[in-house]
């Protein structure tokens, strides 16, 4: 009973697409998860290249089948008085120029549900407290809710645990991110929008006015709800959650018009996140691998992170069947290098954004079609097209179209 070819940590989204992908191979596979389904979890706006994993998981159609995800089918800038928009659908990269802004709880739910149907084993309320990968197998210590322990073996195990990092820390890979300790303050309200100026169909990213490397989403639902959040500095976004989203929002001059008949004070909790990017030493090691959040989270502005996880659930999924019968697999080679080529591409237009030359790009007013098709199709998730010239050079095409395009203003 607790013995499998692959024990997966965590069932969010990458834990539940790499259990379906290797349960299509054959693969005896079992899910442990902390927590019980549905749980809060921010992160609602997915990218089209999601959908594209989903389907080869056979995973996708229960996704089309919640009336309470939002259509999606680009991004919308703001800034002062400019407004600009990407339409996913008019990209450089072939696939889905769709998807959906979803309430995590639901998704996550749908996607494990679908993938134990499969018959995959999930074990909710089940806690790794420790991992030895000495011998042949992996063996694990678990813990249920109940206070019981025991222990399981795996030809090898997929840390999908998101911001736990159960792998991380027990084999102390953790290492600082590169990136500043950031804030985010965020809650659900109820937009109720008549705006004819807004469109439910794409997430909204207001730049603050006075601060430019403060930024707001406004993720719409479709039921009349927003997920909404300020991100910036500590220092920049000190106080109460509530207060400091507030006031944040109110100074954007379209979000204080749109937002004009919202109710903010429903019984969605307002809540904050600090210190969220995060990185490791390795991305692989004997009997393992990390994926998605365990492994390295960048930010939250381009909607990046489950679309990192599920590429990175793509991948770990195909080797691993050909490791167990018996063949080299080179994860160095194989896993982490091809991972981090889209990791890379997201971290320049990360670090563009709060430098803010990719917003001087982004905010131009005369943008050429060909170059906008180009990032368009990293906003939608291909980040690991490398005929894009904007992935596979990418500090240096932003630097130079930044250059180019001169130093954004408001008016």
């Amino acid at each position: 009973m607790n013995q499998f070819d692959v024990v997966i940590i965590g069932a969010g989204p990458s834990g539940s697409v790499s259990a379906a992908l290797l349960k299509k191979q054959g693969l005896n596979v079992c899910v442990l998860e902390k927590q019980h389904f549905p749980r809060f979890v921010i992160g609602e706006s997915l990218l089209p290249y999601c959908m594209d994993i989903l389907a080869e998981a056979e995973l996708v159609d229960a996704v089309h089948a919640e009336p309470s995800f939002q259509f999606k089918n680009g991004a919308a800038f703001t800034w002062g008085n400019r407004y600009t928009y990407f339409d996913f659908t008019d990209k450089f990269t072939a696939g889905p120029g769709t998807t959906y802004q979803v309430r995590r709880g639901i998704f996550d739910k749908i996607l494990i549900d679908e993938t134990a149907k499969k018959g995959v084993e999930v074990r909710f309320g089940h806690e790794v407290l420790a991992l030895d990968n000495r011998g042949e197998s992996a063996t694990l210590q678990v813990k249920t809710e109940n206070g019981e322990e025991y222990q399981l073996t795996a030809k090898f195990v997929l840390d999908a645990s998101g911001y736990g990092r159960v792998l991380p820390r027990l084999l102390d890979l953790e290492t600082p991110s590169h990136l500043p300790a950031r804030i985010a303050h965020f809650t659900h309200i109820d937009d109720n929008i008549t705006d004819p100026d807004f469109d439910r169909n794409k997430i909204l990213i207001t730049t603050h006015p006075a601060h430019r490397d403060v930024w707001l989403w406004l993720i719409p639902f479709a039921d009349n709800r927003c997920s909404i959040g300020v991100v910036g500095l500590p220092e920049t976004l000190t106080g109460e959650s509530e207060a400091v989203l507030k006031k944040f929002a109110l100074e954007a001059p379209m979000l204080k018009r749109i937002l004009a008949n919202a109710n903010w004070d429903n019984e969605f909790p307002y809540r904050n996140i600090q210190g969220y990017s995060a990185n490791v030493k390795s991305l692989h090691g004997k009997h393992f691998a990390l994926l998605g959040n365990a492994a390295e989270f960048l930010d939250p502005v381009f909607s990046s992170g489950v679309t990192i996880a599920l590429h990175s659930a793509r991948l770990a999924s195909r080797l691993i069947p050909r490791q167990l019968k018996g063949e080299a697999v080179d994860w160095q080679e194989e896993f982490a290098k091809p991972l981090m080529i889209g990791v890379n591409a997201f971290r320049t237009y990360v670090n563009g954004w709060y430098d803010t030359s990719f917003q001087d790009v982004i905010y131009a007013r005369n943008p050429q079609p060909e170059i906008r098709q180009m990032l368009s199709s990293i906003l939608a998730g291909y980040a690991w097209d490398e005929k894009n010239p904007f992935v596979a050079k990418s500090d240096a095409r932003l630097k130079a179209l930044a250059e180019l395009c001169g130093t954004a203003t408001q008016d």
